[in-house]
């Protein structure tokens, strides 16, 4: 059979090509079994202001070059005499009081790049500024980990970079049914019932990888149908892909890792109104995930990470917003941290540098690797290409 025909016949077919959700399913099983915890991986889009996130409202200088878009202290929530969370956060704080949330200060890379797409790249490939990379980093633990397609699933209808491995894609959907539905093509029958397709060079592969992902389709429907929240979530689609992971994850799906996002973050305009509103549905959301996860006792054994591709320029612009920065915060919550908290001071305001950005301290990859090693419990230099220092909040 070939190619125009096969898609002709499917609609499914079609968009194995145009949406990544199933592509390059799997190959073989990997030997290696996989444990019961869970990573869920929140990616704010746009470059989320760090500095009016985690503010130093003590520094004199914070409000000198934010004359208008520096937080009031008044609305402030203290985390101690020196810094505290903007008060759209309170919900993170309630997380924070139960040692569920370690803030990680100044995270970024070296020779940073200010693109939000080449950045983005960057933060999910987990390559240096100069390396270009086809995988990303989840998609190599899958290569290396994987034992099947649904190994780990992005809650949207396409696939971000850092889901895609060299031999072995995530998947990704926003409705199980659906997903089950486009699997039930007719056209499936005809390769089950047709072993030729399976050996034909250039075709084989790609029916493999169909009868494997149909398989992960039926799987993901069958399994978390059974489970519906009782929790109420607020009525936003952050807060809905939050609650489809949160059905997955309480119907014990065996899957490691999920990817959410949020977008909207840059802010170059009035950022002060917007950043507030995006900042009050990330916690609300958030915290009506970790209260699903509660009641039903799978909290203990998941592990939220928060990040943005990077931070924004301490000064602010003329348009009362803020331009392109470089390091920034990310937030880790999750029930067995052994460092809650601030994990790290904040940037130095006066140290910065020649573009006026905060100096980065910490790798973006050391936070990966501690994740890869403590808690998926792998080979982290084997995931990330090269071996990082272990942070000490797992």
């Amino acid at each position: 059979m070939d190619r125009r025909k096969f898609l002709k016949q499917s609609s499914l077919a079609s968009s194995l090509f145009f949406v990544p959700s199933f592509v390059r399913a799997f190959e073989e099983v990997a030997s290696s079994k996989l444990g019961y915890k869970r990573l869920v991986i929140v990616q704010l889009s746009g470059g989320n202001d760090g500095l009016n996130t985690v503010v130093p409202f003590r520094n004199d200088l914070y409000y000198k070059v934010r004359p208008t878009l520096g937080i009031s202290q008044k609305d402030i929530i203290k985390l101690n005499d020196e810094v505290g969370l903007n008060r759209n956060l309170a919900p993170l704080k309630r997380l924070y009081d139960n040692g569920y949330l370690s803030i990680i200060n100044n995270v970024g890379y070296p020779n940073p790049n200010r693109s939000h797409f080449r950045s983005m790249d960057i933060w999910q490939t987990a390559s240096d500024s100069d390396e270009y990379s086809q995988s990303g980093w989840i998609g190599r633990y899958l290569d290396e980990y994987g034992k099947h397609p649904h190994s780990a699933i992005e809650i949207d209808d396409s696939l971000s970079l850092a889901m895609k491995g060299n031999h072995f894609n995530a998947i990704a959907t926003q409705d199980a049914k659906a997903l089950y539905n486009m699997s039930k093509d007719p056209f499936f029958d005809n390769i089950h019932n047709n072993d030729v397709h399976l050996s034909e060079h250039n075709l084989g592969y790609l029916y493999k990888s169909m009868i494997a992902a149909e398989s992960s389709a039926k799987y993901i429907y069958k399994t978390s149908k059974t489970v519906r929240s009782r929790k109420e979530y607020p009525n936003n689609g952050f807060a809905k892909q939050l609650k489809i992971t949160a059905q997955f994850i309480n119907s014990h799906l065996d899957t490691k890792v999920y990817y959410t996002s949020l977008g909207g973050f840059d802010t170059h305009v009035n950022q002060l109104n917007k950043q507030n509103r995006l900042l009050k549905t990330y916690a609300e959301s958030i915290e009506a995930f970790v209260e699903d996860l509660k009641a039903n006792n799978t909290f203990k054994d998941t592990l939220i990470l928060t990040f943005s591709e990077f931070g924004r320029r301490v000064k602010q612009n003329a348009s009362v917003g803020t331009d392109h920065g470089t390091a920034n915060n990310v937030f880790i919550i999750g029930k067995n941290l052994k460092k809650q908290g601030l994990y790290n001071a904040m940037g130095s305001l006066t140290d910065l540098d020649e573009n006026g950005d905060l100096k980065f301290e910490i790798d973006f990859r050391t936070i990966y690797a501690t994740v890869l090693d403590k808690w998926l419990e792998v080979d982290d230099a084997k995931v990330l290409n090269k071996s990082f220092k272990q942070l000490g909040f797992l």
